[in-house]
C-alpha cells in the first residue's frame, strides 16, 4: 500500500477490500511535552493492524530556531541542544520513526512547518521524506496544508477488475477552537465550501470528536433524491502542554487539558440495495478513536 502522487495535493492510496488506516496529527515529536509513549505505543499497534499511517501536519514543533520569538531553553531535547538545530531534529526523528517508514503513507503541512519555511528558508517535511525513503525504502510522500487523498478500494483482478473510492479532504486547521465550540463551527464552514467528498480532517486545534453530517442531492441520472453520509473529524495532540496546571503558555492563556490521539479509520467494501431494489457495492467507513495503551 502507497500514496501515488497525483499533484502536490492530491494522492490515491489503492487498497484491499477492507483496509485500516491511522489518522493523525500535532504530534510536535521534537517536543518535551510530547507523549512519546503513547505514540510509540499507537504506531507500534499500527503495524500489527498493518494499517496505514497518515499524519495531518504539525509532525515537527520546531519552535526553538535562532530568529524564533517563542523559543524557550526549556522546550528543547538535550539531542536538539546543538548548533546544528534543525539538521539534530531531521536525522534524530528519521532513526525514530525508521521501524514505521513502510506504513507511513503521508504528511501533510501544519503551521509550524509553514513557519519554519517562512522564516528560516528550510522545509524540513521534505529533508525528512527525502532521508527516510533513501535510507529504508519506503515511499513517505508529502502533502499540502489541505488537500485530497482518494482511498480507492477494488476487486477483481485484471481487466475485470473494479473500484470505489472514499475521498478525504484534508486541512491541518485554521484560527483557534474555542473552549465551548472545539474547532467544530469549522466543520460547518467547510461543509458551505466544498461539496464531493465522504470525509473532511483536521487538526491544529488540539481536540477530537467525529461527527456524521446526512446531506441529500439530486441525481440527475436516476431523477431521484439520494442521501449520503459525510463524516467529519478531528484528530487531537501527543502534546501534553497542560502538565499540571502549573503554568507555561497553555496555562496563562486558560486553556484547559486536551486529549491525545488520533483515530482509526477502517474501509471496507459493502453490499446495499438502491430505491430499485438492485444490489450495488459501497464502501463501509468506521471510526474509532485512538486514544489508550495496547
Amino acid at each position: 500500500m502507497r500514496a501515488d502522487r497525483i499533484s502536490k495535493n492530491v494522492h490515491v492510496i489503492d487498497c484491499e477490500s477492507e483496509t485500516e488506516f491511522l489518522l493523525i496529527s500535532d504530534l510536535h515529536w521534537d517536543n518535551p511535552h510530547c507523549d512519546r509513549e503513547l505514540l510509540k505505543n499507537h504506531l507500534d499497534e499500527a503495524l500489527r493492524r498493518n494499517a496505514g499511517i497518515i499524519i495531518n501536519g504539525d509532525f515537527y514543533c520546531v519552535m526553538n530556531g535562532r530568529a524564533d520569538g517563542r523559543r524557550n531553553k526549556g522546550d528543547v531535547r538535550p539531542e536538539h541542544n546543538t548548533p546544528y538545530y534543525f539538521d539534530s531534529i531531521v536525522d534524530t526523528s528519521v532513526e525514530w520513526f525508521a521501524p514505521y517508514a513502510k506504513n507511513i503513507l503521508l504528511i501533510g503541512y501544519g503551521n509550524h512547518e509553514t513557519s519554519i519555511i517562512k522564516f528560516n528558508e528550510i522545509d524540513l517535511l521534505q529533508r525528512f521524506s527525502s532521508v527516510i525513503n533513501r535510507e529504508c525504502g519506503s515511499h513517505v510522500q508529502v502533502g499540502g496544508y489541505t488537500g485530497v487523498i482518494e482511498f480507492r478500494l477494488g476487486w477483481g483482478s485484471g481487466k475485470a477488475r473494479s473500484s470505489l473510492s472514499f475521498v478525504t479532504h484534508y486541512a491541518h486547521g485554521f484560527g483557534g477552537g474555542g473552549i465551548v465550540t472545539k474547532g467544530v463551527l469549522q466543520d460547518s464552514r467547510l461543509m458551505m465550501a466544498m461539496e464531493g467528498y465522504d470525509c473532511t480532517w483536521m487538526g491544529h486545534v488540539h481536540e477530537l470528536y467525529h461527527h456524521i453530517n446526512r446531506v441529500h442531492r439530486y441525481d440527475r441520472i436516476t431523477k431521484t433524491i439520494t442521501q449520503k453520509d459525510i463524516h467529519q473529524l478531528r484528530t487531537a495532540t501527543y502534546k501534553e502542554e497542560w502538565d499540571g496546571g502549573i503554568g507555561g503558555f497553555h496555562v496563562e492563556k486558560g486553556r484547559p487539558p486536551k486529549p491525545l490521539g488520533g483515530y482509526w479509520m477502517k474501509l471496507k467494501l459493502g453490499r446495499r440495495c438502491n430505491e430499485h431494489g438492485s444490489d450495488i457495492r459501497e464502501i463501509v467507513a468506521d471510526f474509532s478513536h485512538c486514544t489508550q495503551m495496547y
